[in-house]
């Protein structure tokens, strides 16, 4: 990390506009999503690596002898190697801003990943080409393409044995209903990679590895009558799948790309840094700039409105010395400036800005400024939630931020009656982070359950209750599988009901809970009366 801080210090401050508009042509504000150990992290260093942010890219030296990636920051990520928080990575490259908003690349934190989409213009899906569309993660891209975003896709560990390129576009088109039009297309099988096609002027690019994939790969780019003579049979091939991609219609189109229909492909090796430039390029090229956002009245507000921003994510503890409580809050309209007194959408009060950052994983540096599409980093908002609109001077409201249906639950107590306090306290964060869902009895009468999307986000809360508030907990699972929202009377008439529980969540709505869905079909077709809907808005448009 030290070396990305000494590039900020060092790099010539780029003269910044007044005008939100301009400022925002020049950024580009994207997430990278992939099921686990497609290469995500790895896509995220490289791109630190070819803007020029870090002198070499990989792993840094951490406590001990573990090692770990810039955008792994939380100490359970650095103990096990994966990725179970988002983090955020600010660029400056080629005279343009590029907001990176790196996401957890397991199942079980796809609520985090849903709430930085939201966030965020445009993604990158990894794919390794070995696994392909995995469904555990499927449900991710589905969002993407209900949110009509732009999605730029890079088939990634083509320098290791994997399955046929033509194969997962299939894949791609079927499980996740957008079609791939490949930009870049491999020279030579998975396994045997030499380099790319680009089939934007016939020309192959070949690449030499470099120790440890730590600075950028050398290429050499050779006309299609010196590729022939010296690659052969794998220059013909490659040759042959870009004609069947031509006759299919495969031809990247940026209209289509920008309504969310079509994702540009890009084939190569992240570790190797084969194709790196070729994707990140393209997203310079691609990618959205900012525009207005839709508020929640239907309006889409200008660039050049007042400041408003969008809170998109909470962490807490970030800086475990001063146990302090982040808001990262996407600027969707106005410039921002430190010092500034905004407007806390939801209650109306002043909201300070004194302490304003851009982060870089777990470290911080002031910012002073920040126009639409950046992301700024609020310390200790104590009264912000995820979804709450923070504005200077004309009131706004943005949409509210969905959430994710829990699916598994379980009650959670403190092992010592001495430590509650800071059990609570550590509970209470992290529902309000979204890592579980608390749940409380309307009478306070039982304990809390608390709600998950996936088993490990149960290991990450009994971790960091443990590590961050002194709280060791133990954590009995609930029998219920699903939940529903309840009005009073249906509540009221389900308190008496074997198999059901019911509970409130945070912001005071009512939710039922059962132990099976056929228990829960039963029910409702006994009594067509009760009215009970889905825990979560449906995906599509609800960011």
């Amino acid at each position: 990390m030290g070396a990305v801080l000494a590039w900020r210090r060092c790099a010539p401050r780029t003269p910044l506009s007044a005008d939100p508009r301009e400022e925002a042509v020049r950024r580009r504000t994207f997430a990278i999503i992939s099921h686990p150990d497609a290469g995500k992290t790895t896509l995220t260093e490289k791109f630190l690596l070819y803007a020029g942010a870090v002198v070499e890219a990989g792993a840094v030296k951490a406590r001990g002898n573990r090692r770990r990636a810039h955008s792994d920051w939380m100490a359970m990520e650095r103990e096990r190697g994966i990725s179970i928080t988002s983090t955020v990575l600010q660029i400056p490259h080629a005279g343009h801003v590029l907001n990176l908003l790196d996401t957890p690349g397991h199942r079980d934190f796809s609520e985090d990943t849903y709430r930085v989409l939201a966030a965020a213009d445009a993604a990158v899906m990894v794919l390794d080409v070995a696994k392909g569309v995995e469904s555990q993660t499927r449900k991710l891209f589905e969002v993407c393409r209900a949110r009509r975003m732009p999605v730029l896709t890079f088939l990634n560990k083509l320098d290791h044995p994997g399955r046929d390129p033509l194969e997962l576009l299939d894949e791609i088109e079927q499980q996740i209903g957008l079609r791939p039009t490949p930009v870049t297309w491999p020279v030579g099988i998975p396994g045997d990679f030499r380099g790319v096609l680009d089939r934007r002027d016939g020309r192959f690019v070949r690449f030499t590895r470099t120790a440890g994939g730590a600075t950028a790969a050398l290429e050499q780019v050779l006309d299609p009558a010196a590729a022939e003579a010296e690659e052969g049979a794998a220059w013909k091939e490659a040759v042959e799948g870009c004609m069947l991609l031509d006759e299919v219609g495969a031809t990247h189109d940026l209209d289509r790309f920008l309504a969310g229909d079509t994702s540009p492909l890009f084939v190569g090796s992240a570790l190797t840094n084969f194709g790196v430039r070729h994707l990140l390029e393209a997203l310079l090229e691609l990618a959205p700039a900012p525009s207005g956002r839709v508020d929640a009245s239907g309006a889409v507000r200008p660039l050049e409105a007042p400041f408003a921003g969008q809170v998109f994510k909470i962490q807490a503890n970030m800086d475990p010395a001063h146990r302090d409580r982040m808001a990262f809050v996407r600027v969707c309209s106005g410039r921002f400036e430190r010092g500034m007194t905004l407007v806390h959408g939801p209650t109306g009060r002043p909201f300070a800005t004194k302490y304003a950052a851009s982060v870089v994983a777990d470290e911080r540096s002031t910012l002073d400024e920040a126009f639409p599409g950046d992301v700024i980093g609020l310390v200790n908002a104590g009264d912000v939630r995820v979804g709450d609109t923070l504005y200077a001077d004309d009131p706004v409201a943005f949409p509210p931020i969905a959430a994710f249906a829990p699916e598994l639950f379980a009650t959670l107590r403190p092992r010592s009656v001495g430590r509650h306090k800071q059990f609570r306290r550590g509970l209470d964060a992290l529902d309000e982070e979204g890592v579980v869902q608390l749940l409380e009895d309307p009478d306070g009468l039982l304990p809390p359950l608390v709600g998950v999307v996936g088993q490990m986000q149960f290991e990450v809360a009994l971790h960091r209750l443990a590590h961050e508030y002194g709280a060791d907990a133990d954590l009995s699972p609930a029998p219920y599988t699903e939940a529903r929202l309840a009005d009073p009377p249906t509540a009221a008439a389900l308190r008496a009901v074997t198999g059901t529980r019911v509970v409130r969540r945070r912001d005071g709505a009512v939710v039922a809970l059962f132990e099976s869905p056929y228990w829960l079909e039963r029910l409702e077709r006994e009594h067509p009366e009760w009215q009970l809907t889905s825990v979560a808005p449906a995906l599509a448009g609800s960011a």
